[in-house]
């Protein structure tokens, strides 16, 4: 007796989907990894030395100008949109890090940080709007010198990126005040 199996057809969606999996060089997934491992580091409270701290900053910094080089080139209107959406995610970082759950450690130049989920989803997101922006320029080429399409994204990248570096930077400041008021063993003077 013979089973039948009955398969769907493959729509349209699928194979396009397929398609776009199986043309993402396997770098792509090494990176999403490393993100996701740290975004679970971010997740827990951990004291974690000043160069550590830099890594994720840096990456996504990385992650973004690659965005807006790869994507749109540094000319035109492109750079601009990025450090206008940069400064704002900076200074927005800056305002909203809670500096009484800050730790500075200077003694062993670290700090003591609290658990968040807020990089590994600032991670994702800048990941998740890297991998749209490429699929989309490859479905639609032409958006890559279409105003109306640079400028939300290199914003969003900029904020992004910007967010990362006010919160690095608000702790930086944490850690020199508490550096500066203790003394040489990093005792309180």
């Amino acid at each position: 007796m013979a089973q039948y199996v009955h398969r769907q057809p493959h729509t349209k969606a699928d194979t396009m989907l397929q398609q776009i999996f199986s043309h993402t060089p396997l770098y792509v997934w090494a990176i999403l990894g490393f993100l996701v491992y740290r975004g679970v580091l971010a997740s827990r409270a951990r004291e974690v030395s000043l160069r550590k701290l830099c890594i994720i900053p840096l990456v996504m910094l990385a992650l973004s100008l690659s965005g807006v080089h790869g994507s749109f080139g540094l000319a035109g209107v492109a750079p601009f949109a990025w450090v206008a959406g940069a400064l704002a995610g900076a200074a927005l970082a800056w305002s909203l890090t809670e500096t009484d759950t800050i730790v500075a450690i200077p003694q062993r130049a670290s700090v003591q940080r609290p658990g968040s989920w807020v990089p590994m989803i600032l991670m994702m997101s800048i990941f998740c709007m890297k991998y749209a922006v490429a699929v989309t320029l490859a479905i639609a080429p032409a958006y890559a010198h279409a105003a109306g399409f640079i400028v939300p994204v290199c914003l969003a990248y900029g904020c992004f990126s910007g967010i990362f570096l006010g919160g690095l930077l608000r702790t930086v400041a944490v850690y020199r005040q508490a550096h500066m008021t203790s003394g040489p063993q990093g005792a309180a003077v």
